[in-house]
């Protein structure tokens, strides 16, 4: 297939790009380079950078699909600046499925989040709970995937909402680098190479083993076999939407404890006050995906994760 991947130079957008070449996929990738890395984009494919809003030029010259990684991601910024987030996240991606009904691009694949449920009542999250993000990050992805449900039943789009929860590791050269980073591994592999001195752990008294917060951690790397499945197994006129993660939850204390394994640093940590708006545990069911993609990770060690993305983490200090 002729594919078009927007956000190709990002982290997730990375990966998936070095799979679906891996795989035989013609790619042309789009990204403004905002956030992304030039560098980061496998050579094997054509880069184009622009906006998603310019998207029509390209697919007007014949593709089989779309992934679609581009957005504004910073939870904070987009309570700070809603406008940049409507815009930058909703408002391009219509422009973007106009253009694909335009040039009939058949197959969308789009990246969701866990953030459009909010603070769900039940653990482990499955996609029939009420959606009820808690900021504008979460709510512009919520109405993402509502209008591809619309375009996919009125136009015949062969849709995908993948709802990632918490994405970690490396693909060899591809890994996690971001100007703001706000992910726990990295943010605790900082400390291990020098660039920060502590980690928080914001709360010691949640209702868990521990009293630290629990997540569930998903490897890049599956999160890319997820998406050539979803593209495989696309169907016309519907729109399905899964949850990926590993299933498993690990606490801040247990992730600290592995990357201090991992990386041989002591890596001080601190608690700090709970943060408003944090639920004590957020982990995924991902059985719709098993059941209906026929996906299931295959990278659920925590360790193996976190190794991934230590060698990645080195990688970048050589």
């Amino acid at each position: 297939m002729k594919l078009l991947v927007t956000g190709g130079a990002g982290y997730i957008g990375s990966v998936c790009t070095a799979r679906l070449l891996a795989a035989g996929h013609e790619v042309v990738v789009l990204d403004d380079l905002s956030t992304g890395h030039a560098d980061a984009v496998p050579e094997d494919c054509r880069f184009v950078q622009g906006d998603v809003g310019e998207a029509g030029v390209l697919l007007a010259e014949g593709f089989d699909g779309v992934l679609h990684f581009a957005a504004k991601s910073l939870v904070g910024e987009s309570v700070q600046d809603p406008s940049k987030y409507w815009h930058g996240n909703v408002v391009t991606s219509v422009r973007l499925l106009d253009a694909m009904r335009d040039a009939g691009v058949p197959r969308l694949v789009f990246s969701s989040t866990a953030a459009t449920y909010g603070e769900p009542d039940q653990v482990p999250i499955r996609e029939t709970v009420p959606t009820r993000p808690t900021n504008p990050y979460g709510a512009t992805k919520l109405a993402i995937d509502q209008a591809i449900t619309s375009y996919a039943e009125a136009y015949g789009l062969a849709a995908t909402s993948l709802r990632y929860f918490n994405v970690a590791g490396a693909y060899g050269r591809f890994g996690e680098r971001h100007t703001t980073e706000t992910h726990l591994i990295p943010l605790v592999l900082q400390v291990a190479t020098g660039q920060r001195e502590q980690i928080q752990i914001y709360g010691d008294d949640w209702p868990t083993e521990d009293g630290t917060c629990i997540r569930d951690y998903i490897h890049v790397l599956d999160l890319a076999e997820a998406h050539l499945l979803a593209l495989e197994t696309a169907v016309a006129g519907r729109h399905r939407i899964y949850n990926l993660g590993n299933g498993t939850g690990f606490s801040v204390r247990q992730v600290v404890d592995t990357c201090r394994e991992v990386t041989g640093h002591p890596i001080p940590a601190v608690v700090a006050p709970r943060r408003a708006g944090d639920p004590a545990v957020l982990v995924a069911s991902s059985e719709l995906a098993q059941s209906e993609l026929g996906w299931k990770p295959q990278r659920a060690d925590l360790a193996d994760i976190v190794r991934d993305a230590w060698g990645f983490t080195q990688s970048q200090f050589s």
